[in-house]
């Protein structure tokens, strides 16, 4: 078997098969199939799709490329959550503490950013001296004292994925239904948790653009992990603008405290109740409205703050920042989009405001480079809302001049105006179980 004849055969729209896929995956985690060949295998995925016996194939070589995670150890229901990836989708950061303040193990596996969205483990590194690069054995021990723990994925969980992850990132292949089904689930059932929810992303800053292909992707994914044994649903979430008000590192780590301490914004703190009454409700055997008033309770009572700050201190950071955020890294340099007249924001190009991010050093160009953890956007005003002339648009926070100036022209392009008052779309578009 020659991996030019597998890549032809995907150029030409034809069907691989299982003992193909399985060549190509395990010659690449050997080393045996350069990077160039898998590009161009990732390319022709991208052009010409996979069936869903492929994708299937593709998750079950994935998830067999490497160990699989043994929880059995973790006392309960463990649950897991995956975001298809958003611009400013600091969810995990809110929603994983407010689940394991109601006694709810959280085991997470999460990635670093990857193109115009940021990455869980990015955002958590906000917190110095914070690690996710933990043993298995602290892991699972963090599950059971703390009640929850997020690592990086290890190399001998789904290698397979980790390196694709990597390549996709850099060669344009990144949004492509097989490809994001496949990586998504291939590294949750890798990590072996009793149940997982799916927060798929619609929208211009998602993967996927349209509530269509959003369904389809989370049916998909759903499928794959009901036919192996584990309790899975989907929620579809708009992301036709960025989640919250703000987008980087840092400055999402502060979004996302406000929020626990009960004055973040309004559609990162309901997203987070819907996917948690799912988390919550799998694992006690309770309605999801039961569920989501147990996560309100423990936002009130703050108990959900003080669960974040036993992980980040469990993991190595300082939880005193939990509590004094303005500790976390800052940028040196701000500079203001203001309004020139008085309109309405009639939308939100998510992926352009993702981009100015990225430009800003919030993100990354290379699989190489090193993210700068203070820099970032707040969106002052969101789709609806009325700006006055004058009135700042949105604040970019940055340490390099020529970088802020780039970010702004294309955070520019990213607002469109109406005279009159526009609705907004609705957060979430439906279930998928």
């Amino acid at each position: 078997m020659l991996m030019v004849d597998i890549i032809r055969k995907k150029r030409d729209g034809g069907s691989l098969t299982k003992e193909e896929i399985e060549f190509f995956i395990n010659g690449y985690v050997k080393g045996e199939i350069p990077d160039y060949q898998v590009s161009a295998l990732m390319m022709a995925i991208f052009f010409k799709g996979m069936n869903d016996e492929e994708t299937g194939n593709l998750t079950l070589a994935m998830l067999h490329s490497g160990e699989k995670l043994d929880l059995s150890s973790i006392k309960g229901f463990k649950v897991d959550k995956h975001s298809t990836g958003g611009v400013g989708d600091k969810t995990s950061l809110v929603l994983t503490p407010m689940v394991a303040a109601c006694n709810v193990p959280v085991a997470k596996m999460s990635g670093r950013g990857l193109g115009h969205t940021g990455g869980t483990i990015d955002k958590l590194e906000s917190f110095k001296g914070f690690s996710t690069a933990i043993s298995n054995e602290q892991f699972i021990n963090n599950v059971n004292t703390v009640g929850i723990s997020i690592m990086g994925q290890t190399k001998d969980l789904a290698p397979a994925d980790k390196l694709l992850y990597a390549l996709r990132d850099v060669t344009a292949t990144v949004d492509n239904m097989s490809l994001i089904a496949s990586s998504i689930m291939s590294k949750k059932l890798a990590a072996g948790a009793d149940g997982i929810v799916l927060d798929v992303k619609s929208g211009s800053g998602a993967f996927m653009k349209n509530d269509r292909d959003a369904f389809e992707l989370a049916e998909k994914m759903v499928a794959i992990g009901k036919h192996s044994g584990v309790k899975t649903m989907a929620v579809i979430s708009d992301m036709d603008q960025p989640l919250g008000r703000a987008v980087g590192n840092a400055i999402e780590v502060r979004e996302a405290i406000d929020t626990l301490y009960g004055r973040g914004p309004e559609d990162l703190k309901e997203l987070c109740l819907t996917l948690g009454s799912y988390m919550v409700s799998f694992a006690k055997n309770v309605t999801p409205d039961e569920a989501r008033s147990m996560l309100h309770e423990v936002l009130e009572n703050k108990k959900a703050l003080d669960k974040l700050a036993d992980f980040i201190e469990a993991q190595g950071g300082d939880r005193n920042d939990v509590y004094n955020p303005d500790n976390l890294p800052k940028a040196s340099k701000t500079i203001e989009f203001k309004a020139d007249r008085d309109w309405y924001v009639s939308s939100i190009m998510s992926e352009d405001i993702g981009t100015a991010s990225l430009l800003l050093g919030g993100g990354r160009r290379s699989k190489e480079d090193v993210i700068d953890l203070s820099v970032g956007i707040y969106l002052n005003k969101k789709v609806g809302e009325k700006c006055s002339k004058g009135e700042c648009i949105a604040t970019l926070y940055g340490n390099d001049d020529g970088k802020l100036s780039e970010g702004l022209e294309r955070l520019r392009k990213a607002y469109d105006f109406s005279d009159t008052p526009v609705e907004t779309s609705k957060l979430i578009k439906g279930i998928v179980d």
